[in-house]
Protein backbone atom coordinates (compact mmCIF):
# COMPACT_ATOMS: atom_id res chain seq x y z
CA UNK A 1 0.00 0.00 0.00
CA UNK A 2 2.86 2.44 1.13
CA UNK A 3 4.17 1.98 -2.69
CA UNK A 4 0.95 2.33 -4.08
CA UNK A 5 0.37 5.99 -1.63
CA UNK A 6 4.19 6.75 -3.23
CA UNK A 7 3.28 6.66 -6.90
CA UNK A 8 -0.18 8.55 -6.34
CA UNK A 9 1.62 11.27 -4.94
CA UNK A 10 4.00 11.74 -7.30
CA UNK A 11 1.56 11.20 -9.97
CA UNK A 12 -0.86 14.23 -8.57
CA UNK A 13 2.03 16.59 -8.08
CA UNK A 14 3.34 16.03 -11.37
CA UNK A 15 -0.67 16.24 -12.58
CA UNK A 16 -0.69 19.54 -10.69
CA UNK A 17 3.14 21.26 -11.95
CA UNK A 18 1.84 20.28 -15.38
CA UNK A 19 -1.90 21.97 -15.14
CA UNK A 20 -0.06 24.94 -13.84
CA UNK A 21 2.20 25.50 -16.70
CA UNK A 22 -0.79 24.89 -19.11
CA UNK A 23 -3.47 27.20 -17.45
CA UNK A 24 -3.06 30.84 -18.43
CA UNK A 25 -5.72 33.58 -17.02
CA UNK A 26 -8.71 34.26 -19.20
CA UNK A 27 -10.12 37.32 -17.78
CA UNK A 28 -8.45 40.60 -19.14
CA UNK A 29 -6.20 42.58 -16.36
CA UNK A 30 -7.38 45.03 -13.98
CA UNK A 31 -10.96 43.38 -13.56
CA UNK A 32 -12.23 41.64 -10.59
CA UNK A 33 -12.72 38.38 -12.64
CA UNK A 34 -9.24 38.71 -13.36
CA UNK A 35 -7.81 39.45 -9.67
CA UNK A 36 -9.96 36.11 -9.08
CA UNK A 37 -8.02 33.80 -11.25
CA UNK A 38 -4.48 35.44 -10.05
CA UNK A 39 -6.00 34.59 -6.36
CA UNK A 40 -7.07 30.97 -7.43
CA UNK A 41 -3.88 30.14 -9.58
CA UNK A 42 -1.65 31.75 -6.55
CA UNK A 43 -3.58 29.15 -4.18
CA UNK A 44 -2.89 26.67 -6.33
CA UNK A 45 0.71 27.43 -6.98
CA UNK A 46 1.10 27.46 -3.40
CA UNK A 47 -0.23 24.59 -2.71
CA UNK A 48 2.26 22.34 -4.95
CA UNK A 49 4.60 24.37 -2.67
CA UNK A 50 3.41 23.09 0.10
CA UNK A 51 3.11 19.23 -1.64
CA UNK A 52 6.39 19.42 -2.23
CA UNK A 53 7.13 20.21 1.42
CA UNK A 54 5.42 17.97 2.77
CA UNK A 55 6.66 14.94 -0.24
CA UNK A 56 10.47 16.21 1.24
CA UNK A 57 9.88 15.48 4.77
CA UNK A 58 8.38 12.06 4.10
CA UNK A 59 4.42 13.26 4.88
CA UNK A 60 3.00 11.40 1.43
CA UNK A 61 -0.62 11.93 3.09
CA UNK A 62 -0.72 15.38 3.45
CA UNK A 63 1.67 15.94 0.32
CA UNK A 64 -1.37 14.43 -1.82
CA UNK A 65 -3.57 16.27 -0.32
CA UNK A 66 -2.06 19.53 -0.75
CA UNK A 67 -1.57 18.57 -4.74
CA UNK A 68 -5.30 17.24 -5.14
CA UNK A 69 -6.26 20.75 -3.38
CA UNK A 70 -4.44 22.70 -5.72
CA UNK A 71 -5.54 21.09 -8.77
CA UNK A 72 -9.17 21.49 -7.23
CA UNK A 73 -8.38 25.22 -7.01
CA UNK A 74 -7.69 25.22 -11.20
CA UNK A 75 -10.02 23.04 -12.37
CA UNK A 76 -13.03 24.88 -10.52
CA UNK A 77 -11.62 28.23 -11.94
CA UNK A 78 -11.35 26.94 -15.43
CA UNK A 79 -14.61 25.46 -15.18
CA UNK A 80 -16.07 28.78 -14.68
CA UNK A 81 -13.92 30.64 -16.91
CA UNK A 82 -10.77 32.19 -15.25
CA UNK A 83 -8.61 30.08 -16.91
CA UNK A 84 -7.83 28.93 -20.53
CA UNK A 85 -6.73 25.74 -20.62
CA UNK A 86 -6.13 22.51 -23.05
CA UNK A 87 -9.85 20.84 -23.69
CA UNK A 88 -8.39 18.21 -24.43
CA UNK A 89 -6.29 15.50 -22.81
CA UNK A 90 -5.75 14.41 -18.64
CA UNK A 91 -5.24 18.33 -17.20
CA UNK A 92 -8.83 19.07 -16.35
CA UNK A 93 -12.36 18.44 -16.62
CA UNK A 94 -13.63 21.10 -19.04
CA UNK A 95 -15.20 20.40 -22.05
Amino acid sequence: MTADLEEKTDRYGELLAEALEAASIAPPGGTPMADAAEDCYGMAASYLEDGRHFREQGDPVNALASFSYGHAWLDAGARIGLFEVPTEGHLFTVE
